[in-house]
């Protein structure tokens, strides 16, 4: 059975009322399914978000937009890095909608995943920053 699935959409970032943290709905679609189905990932913005831009990058200095366009950049990459997570822990293996938090608290195991996945990809992260913000 292929358990491969695709983004067929996603839209965000939004930012979460009376939570501190950004989130992206997904619609992924497996091919064994008629139709899509919607994800949400949450990126907490201080134990995700901050700590990540701080190993890629250390202390950003730049101007507020630079920092906007940086905060966009990662927060997506991150999602989406948690969406396969999510994927190969088996959170997505059943066909409904699924909210995929962040990697605190009950899910805090998770982070080392996305610690790791940072470390291979720092450098083409870096490029990236450097093509896209300018930073």
């Amino acid at each position: 059975m292929d358990t491969t699935f695709a983004i067929t959409d996603v839209t965000g970032p939004f930012r979460e009322p009376r939570e501190s943290v950004f989130s992206f709905d997904y619609s992924i679609q497996r091919p064994t399914w008629a139709t899509p189905f919607a994800v949400r990932v949450k990126v907490a913005v201080t134990e995700e978000l901050d700590v990540v831009k701080n190993r890629i990058m250390g202390t950003v200095e730049g101007t507020p937009g630079q920092h906007m366009l940086l905060n966009r950049l990662l927060t997506r990459h991150i999602a989406d890095e948690k969406l396969r997570i999510g994927d190969s822990e088996g959170m997505l293996s059943e066909r409904r909608d699924v909210l995929i938090a962040p990697f605190v608290g009950p899910l805090a195991y998770l982070f080392p995943k996305l610690d790791a996945w940072v470390q291979v990809e720092q450098a083409s992260l870096r490029e990236e920053i450097r093509k896209v913000v300018g930073l």
